[in-house]
């Protein structure tokens, strides 16, 4: 048997490679460390150097900013908290976890796990979690702090390893955050710059808000189907030598349901259906205050804006109700114990989101992510390639920018009005620009640190595994990464050649 630093997989081939020099590097809130003060020295390095950004009122002058400056590093430091507990990430992963902690620690989670196990056939569980990972994106980052760790929850508790199940859930939620049955907030952001880009050339130009609903339709079958051939035939065999070694009180039992944990079971789920037809009975009005212009998945919408305090009350609720009716919980002291235990968990998690925090800060302070984009984007449109390739071409730079820009709307916001009238002056429609730029953006948010997310995942891949790091995640999700860039692309490609609608209105 061998062992690999950090993980204890198998070390052979270029994943292995990648495992042990990837857990080579340091802590991951070291890494951000670094990426702070490299974007620092980068931005002394061009300070000043102006560069055009095209904008649908013209084109506009941006310049790198010193960060090194007297009255930058001092702003740096005014507003060093408030960049901390201003990070999104942050906020939506203590709130929502109160709730699941409180569940998981009740047995509530156990509990329904173990009935789901006992009606979904061993064979289907890998493909229905990367299906609940696609479907998480319509509740925005929930599924990061939602299904990632029950990703490993399930595996662990059908028999098979827990980071072979949150590797599967990572590729649902992260991976394959382009590919959807359900529309979601991300698809009318994303139109109204594709709508802006395309205006620059011609103003009557409008783009329906599910102009690729179609392909990201068909999308979610190429997901599920790669990332379950991924998971069973490469990730879980390369599993195998790896121990798994964390804290036998966080992990799910194997024993069957006692009479008192079913009868607590049936209750949390009655309590947790009667709170979601509560909240279906307020959002069904036309004048419903969960609605923002009329839509509920517009990002105006409240709905949208509210999706992880509710979580937080759709999982604390039923989880008191199982504590109580199972015996688990004797008094509300143990409520708070359950929420306590999650938190003191997290301690390492709000290590690397304050150093997260502090690089992003500084990243867009700087411009430096503006320049990667429009330069990249320039150099792309000097190539004058064939309409074919120049779509390639967009997805691997837009792979290549996610990994140090990770905001989907910001990365666009920038190429969207260089490559959107380029392709349209090729005889290519912006709904299809949107599309290769929607591949791109997807297939790599698995394998960057920077990504704000990632930490996260590494801290709930070390309750199973200890010695978890960078390099292992990374050796873990890259075949993920890789076969979707490659793959999907080629997709996108068959799918235009075909003369397939994308999308409505399109």
């Amino acid at each position: 048997m061998n062992e690999a630093v950090g993980g204890n997989t198998k070390t052979g081939g270029v994943l292995g490679t990648i495992e042990r020099l990837g857990n080579k590097l340091p802590d991951p809130a070291v890494l951000f460390i670094l990426a702070m003060l490299l974007t620092w020295v980068v931005s002394w390095w061009l300070g000043g150097y102006e560069f055009q950004v095209p904008k649908k009122a013209g084109p506009e002058t941006q310049q790198v900013t010193n960060q090194l400056t007297g009255a930058a590093l001092v702003q740096f430091l005014v507003d060093m908290v408030k960049t901390f507990t201003g990070f999104h990430p942050l906020g939506v992963v203590l709130v929502a976890l109160l709730g699941v902690g409180v569940a998981e620690k009740s047995g509530f989670i156990d509990a329904v796990i173990k009935a789901l196990l006992g009606v979904t056939p061993a064979i289907l569980l890998t493909p229905m979690l990367i299906l609940v990972g696609i479907l998480s994106h319509s509740a925005a980052d929930a599924g990061y702090v939602l299904v990632i760790p029950l990703g490993g929850v399930i595996f662990y508790a059908a028999g098979r390893h827990p980071l072979a199940g949150i590797a599967a859930a990572f590729a649902g939620v992260s991976g394959g955050f382009s590919a959807n049955f359900i529309p979601s907030g991300i698809d009318p952001l994303l139109q109204g710059i594709t709508q802006e880009g395309a205006q620059i050339l011609d103003s009557s130009r409008e783009v329906n808000p599910l102009c690729n609903y179609w392909f990201t339709t068909a999308s979610s079958l190429l997901i599920i189907l790669v990332g379950w051939y991924i998971t069973d035939r490469m990730i879980e065999p390369r599993l195998e030598s790896t121990e798994v070694d964390g804290d036998p009180d966080d992990m799910p039992k194997m024993e069957g349901l006692t009479a008192a944990e079913k009868s607590g079971m049936l209750a949390g789920i009655v309590a947790l259906l009667l709170g979601l037809g509560l909240l279906a009975a307020f959002c069904w009005p036309e004048d419903s205050v969960f609605r923002g212009d009329g839509q509920l998945t517009s990002f105006s919408a409240p709905l949208m804006k509210v999706i992880v305090p509710l979580i937080f009350l759709l999982f604390i609720v039923p989880g008191i109700i199982h504590g109580y009716v199972s015996g688990r919980f004797k008094s509300h002291r143990d409520v708070i114990k359950g929420m306590s235990s999650t938190m003191s968990t997290m301690g390492y998690y709000l290590v690397m989101a304050f150093f997260a925090s502090l690089f992003i800060y500084s990243f867009k302070q700087s411009h430096l992510g503006a320049l990667i984009a429009v330069k990249g984007a320039d150099v792309l449109k000097s190539l004058a390639l064939p309409a074919q390739f120049t779509i390639v071409g967009i997805i691997l730079l837009c792979a290549f920018v996610n990994l140090v820009v990770g905001s989907a709307s910001a990365k666009w916001a920038l190429l969207a009005p260089i490559f959107v009238p380029m392709l349209m002056q090729l005889g290519i429609n912006p709904e299809l620009t949107q599309a290769a730029y929607r591949v791109g953006d997807s297939s790599t948010n698995i394998v960057t640190p920077l990504m704000p997310y990632f930490p996260l995942v590494v801290a709930f891949s070390q309750r199973y595994v200890k010695k978890t790091g960078v390099g292992t995640l990374i050796s873990l999700m890259l075949p993920y990464s890789l076969a979707f860039l490659v793959l999907w692309t080629g997709f996108l490609l068959v799918y235009w050649g075909l003369g397939l609608p994308l999308g409505i209105g399109s």
